[in-house]
């Protein structure tokens, strides 16, 4: 009896925890996003501007919506289908426990690997499903406004806890949106393949050992690095783990996608190129695509503001999947722009754990149904870039647009990065020989110490 009664002040301990981590971490989403009708939306490459309800209706006259084969909609409802569509990835509650440790949280400290997390999977998207693709029932899942977040935390609370003090078992919330429901609407067979696709984009980032892109697998990569469940992760950091993890991605549709991470504020191409060909030494004729990753840091302690209309352009390029940047201590996935203010998905707000190795499992919480905003001067200045290339030749068409925009954007002799051409060997004349039963290399770790601290060379 004694044993049955730890374990339940046990429980309900857990269950106030987690209480007081949606209250915490879900208390700015109450707030509604508000959105001008005279100025542009750039949400990755694509531009809407609301003040115009004619989605045909060419604006390229209008200022900041000029670049070329930019995809124009002037419909409210199309911006919101298309953020919809993009894959949400938060704080998750009552997963495994994270071997190691008695976790079975990432509240409170795993905000920058979801964000991470969420640029892969725009990656993914851009690979497997296209730029132009969008969540046929996006607009279906309920709006955060019409019922505060925090409010229906307190609920699902109350209703747990009731559970416990009856003895009962906690009732799950069925999910609403089915598989078989939604492929039942489709009649063209490439519809039903976009949604299966979709689903098993979101299958890789479950909370569970076996998942290849889940917080299990990236913390396992992250101890390599020195680092463990429920320390911080900056940005940097994060992007050399997402890279390790896709390199040692064992499934068969993710052997045609790589990540490289530039070094030290420079993309080699050689060495980008040479990832691009890895396949075909194998016999296999066909270029990898490849998410490139660009750690940097926009100023000293505070955000350089000269950097915004920079980091406006990339946001506004067809092939850019997003930053991971945030404010301090508090990471973002940051998507799009309007004005000088930064569109955003959060990932503090922390959500039960779904079990994505069911075929039926529910999809309404990996995807945010309400966009929010921050001012530019609130960034904080450390984060990663991500770029994604389907092959050599567009990769050498990104380099050349991007030097371009780096170019006209610095107003101080270096830019914030560079493309460099030839391998990384040919310029570092201090690196180590990797060892082959060494996920990272000595080189890479000592990188890590470095990075972990946030601290770039500025030139």
């Amino acid at each position: 009896m004694e044993a049955t009664g730890t374990d339940e002040v046990d429980k309900l301990k857990t269950k106030f925890i987690s209480a007081w981590n949606n209250m915490k971490y879900s208390w700015v989403l109450k707030t509604k996003t508000y959105f001008s009708r005279n100025s542009p939306v750039l949400l990755l490459g694509k531009c809407y501007h609301f003040k115009y309800e004619d989605e045909n209706r060419m604006l390229s006259a209008i200022s900041g919506c000029t670049i070329e084969d930019r995809i124009i909609a002037g419909n409210v409802e199309e911006f919101r289908k298309d953020f919809i569509s993009r894959i949400w990835l938060t704080y998750r509650e009552e997963f495994p426990q994270i071997e190691g440790s008695a976790l079975t949280t990432d509240c409170g400290w795993g905000c920058t690997l979801r964000t991470g997390q969420m640029l892969l999977a725009q990656g993914l998207i851009l690979h497997f499903l296209g730029r132009a693709w969008t969540w046929p029932d996006a607009l279906n899942i309920e709006n955060s406004d019409t019922e505060s977040w925090t409010s229906h935390t307190v609920k699902k609370f109350t209703a747990s806890f009731e559970a416990s003090l009856s003895g009962e078992r906690e009732v799950k919330t069925p999910p609403t949106i089915s598989l078989k429901e939604t492929i039942g609407k489709y009649s063209d067979d490439h519809e039903i393949e976009n949604e299966i696709c979709h689903r098993k984009i979101i299958s890789w980032f479950g909370d569970s050992p076996l998942a290849a892109f889940g917080l299990h697998q990236l913390i396992e990569y992250g101890k390599k690095s020195g680092k463990k469940a429920g320390d911080w992760y900056g940005p940097a950091v994060v992007a050399h783990i997402l890279r390790k993890a896709v390199e040692e991605a064992r499934h068969p549709d993710l052997q045609g996608i790589t990540v490289y991470v530039a070094q030290d504020c420079t993309v080699y191409s050689s060495d980008v190129i040479d990832k691009q060909n890895a396949s075909m030494t194998s016999g296999n004729t066909d270029e990898k695509a490849v998410i490139i990753l660009v750690p940097v840091r926009l100023g000293g302690e505070r955000t350089n503001t000269d950097y915004l209309e920079f980091v406006k352009g990339i946001l506004s390029l067809e092939y850019c999947v997003g930053i991971i940047g945030g404010k301090p201590k508090q990471s973002y996935y940051f998507a799009g722009f309007q004005d000088d203010s930064l569109i955003y998905m959060d990932p503090h707000y922390c959500q039960s754990f779904v079990d994505v190795s069911i075929k039926d499992f529910p999809l309404e919480t990996f995807h945010c149904p309400s966009p929010k905003k921050m001012s530019f001067r609130k960034m904080d200045p450390s984060c990663t870039i991500g770029f994604y290339c389907r092959n050599v030749q567009d990769f050498e068409r990104a380099s050349e647009e991007i030097t371009k925009m780096l170019k006209m954007s610095s107003k101080e002799k270096y830019p914030l990065f560079t493309f460099v051409n030839g391998h990384s060997r040919d310029y570092d004349f201090t690196s180590t020989t990797a060892r082959e039963e060494d996920l990272f290399s000595e080189d890479e770790k000592k990188r890590f110490k470095r990075l972990s601290t946030e601290e770039f060379v500025l030139l």
